[in-house]
C-alpha cells in the first residue's frame, strides 16, 4: 500500500547511496493526495496524482538549506521523471516506464 508508510530510499538509479551524507531521502503519501518528504537535507511538501499504476509527483515547496554533495540534485531529478510505480509488501519502486529510477523501503524495516 502506497499510503500509511514513510518510505526511505534504498537505491537510486540502480546505485548506492553514498552521495547522501546528511541522511537518506524519504517520501510519505497521504490518502488525500498529499506528498511530503526529505531529500536527505531539505524537506518538501507537495502533492501527487494517481491513475492506476501511473503517478505524477509534485514535490511542491521546499526548504533551501545548502546541502553537501550532489545527492539532493540526483534525487530530485529522478523524482521529476517518475511516471509509474510498483508497490510490494516491503518495497516501493518508482519507475519511468520500464526503467527503475529508485526503490524505497518502509522506515524501520
Amino acid at each position: 500500500m502506497l499510503t500509511g508508510n514513510n518510505w526511505v530510499l534504498s537505491s537510486l538509479m540502480g546505485g548506492g547511496l553514498d552521495m547522501f551524507s546528511g541522511g537518506l531521502p524519504s517520501l510519505g503519501f497521504t490518502d488525500d493526495g498529499k506528498l511530503s518528504g526529505s531529500t536527505g537535507c531539505n524537506s518538501f511538501s507537495g502533492g501527487y496524482e494517481l491513475n492506476g499504476t501511473n503517478i505524477n509527483l509534485d514535490p511542491g515547496a521546499m526548504t533551501k538549506k545548502a546541502c553537501p554533495g550532489n545527492g539532493e540534485g540526483q534525487f530530485l531529478d529522478a523524482l521529476k521523471n517518475v511516471s509509474n510505480f510498483k508497490v510490494g509488501k516491503d518495497k516501493l519502486t518508482l519507475l519511468d516506464g520500464a526503467s527503475e529510477l529508485m526503490t524505497l523501503i518502509p522506515q524501520g524495516k
